[in-house]
Protein backbone atom coordinates (compact mmCIF):
# COMPACT_ATOMS: atom_id res chain seq x y z
CA UNK A 1 0.00 0.00 0.00
CA UNK A 2 1.67 3.17 -0.77
CA UNK A 3 1.54 6.39 1.50
CA UNK A 4 0.50 8.60 -1.38
CA UNK A 5 -2.80 10.14 -1.20
CA UNK A 6 -5.89 12.09 -3.23
CA UNK A 7 -4.64 15.14 -1.12
CA UNK A 8 -0.62 14.66 -1.81
CA UNK A 9 -1.74 14.66 -5.69
CA UNK A 10 -4.33 17.73 -5.32
CA UNK A 11 -1.77 19.90 -3.43
CA UNK A 12 0.82 18.84 -5.96
CA UNK A 13 -1.57 19.82 -8.89
CA UNK A 14 -2.51 23.25 -6.81
CA UNK A 15 1.35 24.28 -7.06
CA UNK A 16 1.64 23.03 -10.54
CA UNK A 17 -1.07 24.89 -11.80
CA UNK A 18 -0.51 28.35 -9.74
CA UNK A 19 3.96 27.43 -10.81
CA UNK A 20 3.52 29.54 -13.87
CA UNK A 21 6.11 26.74 -15.21
CA UNK A 22 6.43 26.72 -18.94
CA UNK A 23 7.48 23.27 -18.75
CA UNK A 24 4.75 22.36 -16.34
CA UNK A 25 1.68 19.98 -17.98
CA UNK A 26 -0.89 21.16 -15.51
CA UNK A 27 -0.07 24.81 -15.69
CA UNK A 28 -0.77 24.40 -19.43
CA UNK A 29 -3.82 22.72 -18.82
CA UNK A 30 -5.28 24.92 -16.24
CA UNK A 31 -4.42 27.84 -18.82
CA UNK A 32 -6.50 26.30 -21.41
CA UNK A 33 -9.44 26.91 -19.34
CA UNK A 34 -12.34 24.87 -17.74
CA UNK A 35 -14.02 23.80 -20.97
CA UNK A 36 -9.84 21.74 -21.54
CA UNK A 37 -9.99 20.11 -18.29
CA UNK A 38 -13.05 18.94 -18.28
CA UNK A 39 -12.31 17.34 -21.72
CA UNK A 40 -9.49 15.38 -20.84
CA UNK A 41 -11.35 14.50 -17.17
CA UNK A 42 -14.22 12.81 -19.98
CA UNK A 43 -11.09 11.42 -22.21
CA UNK A 44 -10.03 9.71 -19.29
CA UNK A 45 -12.74 8.69 -18.09
CA UNK A 46 -14.10 6.57 -21.01
CA UNK A 47 -10.90 5.46 -21.17
CA UNK A 48 -10.91 3.64 -18.09
CA UNK A 49 -14.55 2.45 -19.01
CA UNK A 50 -12.90 0.50 -21.84
CA UNK A 51 -10.36 -0.68 -20.26
CA UNK A 52 -12.65 -1.96 -17.22
CA UNK A 53 -14.89 -3.41 -19.77
CA UNK A 54 -12.01 -4.87 -21.86
CA UNK A 55 -10.56 -6.61 -18.36
CA UNK A 56 -7.54 -4.95 -18.71
CA UNK A 57 -6.39 -4.96 -14.79
CA UNK A 58 -3.14 -2.66 -16.11
CA UNK A 59 -5.15 -0.53 -18.33
CA UNK A 60 -7.45 0.20 -15.47
CA UNK A 61 -5.26 1.16 -13.00
CA UNK A 62 -3.24 3.61 -15.64
CA UNK A 63 -5.88 4.85 -16.90
CA UNK A 64 -7.99 4.93 -13.36
CA UNK A 65 -4.21 7.20 -12.04
CA UNK A 66 -4.76 9.68 -14.84
CA UNK A 67 -8.61 9.78 -14.52
CA UNK A 68 -7.78 10.69 -10.87
CA UNK A 69 -5.22 13.23 -11.80
CA UNK A 70 -8.10 14.71 -14.55
CA UNK A 71 -9.87 14.84 -11.69
CA UNK A 72 -7.57 16.82 -9.07
CA UNK A 73 -6.84 19.69 -12.23
CA UNK A 74 -10.96 20.39 -12.64
CA UNK A 75 -11.24 20.82 -9.20
CA UNK A 76 -8.63 22.97 -9.14
CA UNK A 77 -9.78 25.22 -12.40
CA UNK A 78 -13.41 24.82 -10.71
CA UNK A 79 -12.26 26.17 -7.68
CA UNK A 80 -13.20 23.13 -5.45
CA UNK A 81 -11.28 22.14 -2.60
CA UNK A 82 -10.72 18.00 -2.54
CA UNK A 83 -11.58 18.43 0.97
CA UNK A 84 -15.62 20.13 0.13
CA UNK A 85 -15.65 16.77 -2.33
CA UNK A 86 -14.60 14.35 0.78
CA UNK A 87 -16.70 15.98 3.18
CA UNK A 88 -19.78 15.33 0.51
CA UNK A 89 -18.71 11.79 0.30
CA UNK A 90 -18.73 11.24 4.24
CA UNK A 91 -22.25 13.02 4.24
CA UNK A 92 -23.27 10.28 2.57
CA UNK A 93 -22.01 6.66 4.21
CA UNK A 94 -24.75 7.51 7.05
CA UNK A 95 -27.43 6.29 4.45
CA UNK A 96 -27.35 3.91 1.33
CA UNK A 97 -26.82 5.13 -2.18
CA UNK A 98 -30.45 4.35 -3.13
CA UNK A 99 -31.47 6.67 0.16
CA UNK A 100 -29.02 9.12 -0.76
CA UNK A 101 -30.17 9.85 -4.38
CA UNK A 102 -33.81 9.75 -3.26
CA UNK A 103 -33.05 12.37 -1.19
CA UNK A 104 -31.55 14.55 -3.58
CA UNK A 105 -33.71 17.95 -4.95
CA UNK A 106 -35.86 16.86 -8.09
CA UNK A 107 -35.16 18.35 -11.46
CA UNK A 108 -38.17 20.63 -11.93
CA UNK A 109 -38.65 20.06 -15.39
Amino acid sequence: MSDFTLNDLADIVARRARSGDPGSYTAKLIGKGIAKCAQKLGEEAVETAIAAVERDRAGVTSEAADLLYHLCVVLEAADVPLDDVMAELAGRTGQTGLEEKAARPKDPQ
